[in-house]
């Protein structure tokens, strides 16, 4: 009898340091993701609550602070059947429950409404997955059901446009820089979706390409407001549709956009 004391000591004991060694498990993995490595001189956030005009680059332009929720959609990739590793998971390509119609698929073409997923042929990049579509999409691509036809968000920086941009003008394609207040880096998108009201969402490749280390859409987002969006009304009237970042990045430079 007298070694049932110690005995219970140690399993407690050793169920501290267990939940101890978890706890600092979840907020290292944390930390290595919620402090990117911080770049000299970065510009500090401003000061807005809504949003605001200015002018830039001898254009108009309109500003917002927001937070980033990271979209798959237009991704060969993004979605697919069980046992397919996609990009994200099914329940994130169905409309919200505040939505008008909540629970509807929106993230990927159905052969009809309401029913089966369309999937990628054999020629496809991606056979046997979904044909994941963005909003704005290669009209000269008359194939509704290749996924070369949509933004792929795995390759391309791209807004999904909010109600904000709506309302000042800002239409599907038009250009937009994006700033990090915390990695200090800025790149170039487009706004390539829509269906968040709050505009605080885009691409897989524009959080990654402003120094998230960010892989998938299942779980991470940039949860802090601390992405600055200038976007560029009326700055793709003829609807150019861009297959890399690097004519994308081209595009806006000619437009004399900078970062």
């Amino acid at each position: 009898m007298s070694n049932v004391p110690s005995t219970r000591s140690f399993i407690l004991a050793a169920a501290a340091v267990l939940a101890a060694a978890a706890v600092f498990a979840v907020q290292f993995a944390q930390a290595q993701y919620r402090t990117p490595k911080q770049v000299p001189g970065v510009r500090p956030c401003p000061k807005l609550e809504g949003s605001r005009r200015i002018e830039e680059f001898n254009r108009p332009a309109v500003e917002i602070l927001v937070k980033m929720n990271v979209d798959v959609d237009g991704a060969p990739n993004a979605y697919g059947p069980p046992g397919k590793k996609a990009l994200d998971i099914d329940a994130h390509a169905r409309a919200p429950k505040e939505s008008e119609h909540p629970g509807a698929i929106v993230g990927y073409m159905t052969e009809y409404e309401g029913g089966p997923p369309t999937k990628q042929g054999p020629h496809d990049p991606y056979p046997g997955y979904f044909v994941s579509q963005t909003d704005f999409a290669d009209l000269s691509n008359k194939r509704m059901e290749d996924p070369r036809r949509y933004v792929d968000a795995a390759r391309i920086n791209y807004l999904v446009q909010g109600r904000v941009a709506k309302q000042t003008g800002v239409a599907l394609g038009d250009f937009a820089t994006v700033y990090s207040c915390r990695t200090g880096r800025t790149a170039f998108a487009i706004v390539g979706d829509s269906g968040n009201e709050s505009g605080a969402e885009g691409s897989l490749a524009l959080v990654q390409n402003l120094g998230y280390p960010i892989k998938d859409g299942v779980e991470d987002s940039v949860d802090d407001r601390e992405i600055v969006i200038h976007y560029f009304p009326k700055s793709n009237p003829t609807k150019q549709f861009f297959h890399t970042q690097q004519e994308l990045d081209a595009a806006a430079l000619k437009l004399g956009l900078k970062k």
